[in-house]
């Protein structure tokens, strides 16, 4: 758990400590060093697999954690229970439910990734933030990856070009505001964008979206004059796959150990990233924890996989050009149809 000298959690959440320095640069650096040592070294991997990862690693583990709990709408957000409240009136069970990942969810995550030495990227909801600013930046301090996610819990493919943008932005700046750190990836609310956001993440200086669950690798798209990485995301990896209600430890642990098994199986040969579906009021819980727990272990008993924050993905993907898919759109239209 936290030091109590830094941060103490208790049953109602996480009390004000010190503002925390920037987020270590280290992970980046490796990045870069293992691209300088590419040319110059042979390692261990590079006979069997080929360098498809920094350091020749054959699989690539990325997980994202949603930190959305407190900046989701009073009602109609959905949670655990069947039964939704009419809308205009608080819901107040599904707004408790959305509370356990800030009160519990999130230390939680955060001491498992401590414990397996592992980066993760937490994708954060600008008002969820602002009320859990020392929540934000403990992420920050231990090394995490800062993504926008909105500044609330709601959509923004529908709104017009400038407004959608306007959106974005405010996330973007209170993340910088609260953490220190500028985010350069993007997650919508449930992957919907206008047809306008390669241009606007662009124009606003993302490095990449996740935004599209189409491969088991990065892909570059040009944008103008410029590139936007696709990071993948998951929907059979995601937690909110398996249900709260019955939900099924063992089931979750075979389902992620069978996605890793194939696709390590597969890096023999290709590029392949496995990515893992983590939300604060979700896997937080002790029983996903424990299901996790025993995954990393066994994944990490394994030679040359990598675990990585999606940034370190997209700007080992832009320095491996040779081995990432360029997919080329047209133009935006209004219907977004064939």
């Amino acid at each position: 758990m936290f030091p109590k000298s830094r941060l103490e959690l208790t049953r109602r959440g996480f009390v004000s400590v010190a503002a925390t320095g920037a987020i270590a640069s280290q992970a980046l650096s490796a990045v870069a060093q293992a691209g300088d040592q590419r040319t110059t070294t042979t390692n261990k991997i590079d006979a069997k697999a080929g360098p498809f990862w920094p350091n020749g690693a054959r699989l690539a583990i990325s997980i994202s954690l949603m930190f959305e709990g407190t900046g989701q709408p009073i009602s109609g957000a959905g949670g655990a229970l069947p039964e939704p409240t009419k809308p205009g009136f608080p819901d107040q069970p599904t707004n408790a439910f959305f509370a356990y990942g800030v009160n519990e969810g999130i230390a939680r995550a955060l001491d498992l990734f401590d414990k397996h030495d592992i980066k993760v990227t937490s994708f954060m909801i600008g008002k969820a933030i602002e009320q859990n600013p020392d929540l934000a930046r403990e992420i920050v301090r231990r090394g995490h990856e800062a993504g926008a996610h909105g500044p609330t819990w709601t959509a923004s493919y529908d709104l017009p070009r400038e407004k959608e943008k306007a959106f974005i932005k405010d996330s973007v700046d209170t993340i910088k505001r609260v953490t220190g750190t500028q985010p350069v990836g993007w997650n919508a609310y449930f992957m919907r964008n206008s047809i306008h956001i390669s241009e606007t993440l662009s124009e606003l200086g993302f490095l990449y979206s996740i935004d599209e669950p189409s491969r088991d690798e990065p892909f570059i798209i040009p944008v103008r004059d410029q590139e936007l990485v696709m990071v993948p995301y998951t929907l059979h990896m995601n937690d909110m796959n398996f249900p709260f209600q019955g939900y099924d430890p063992h089931a979750h642990e075979q389902a992620l150990r069978d996605e890793f098994d194939q696709l390590y199986e597969e890096g023999a040969t290709r590029r392949r990233l496995m990515v893992i579906g983590m939300h604060d009021r979700l896997s937080g819980h002790a029983n996903r924890i424990r299901a996790l727990d025993r995954f990393l272990t066994y994944a990490k008993s394994h030679d040359d996989v990598w675990f990585a924050r999606k940034d370190e993905i997209a700007r080992w993907a832009l320095t491996q050009r040779q081995l990432t898919p360029v997919v080329h759109r047209g133009p935006p239209t209004e219907t977004g149809l064939p």
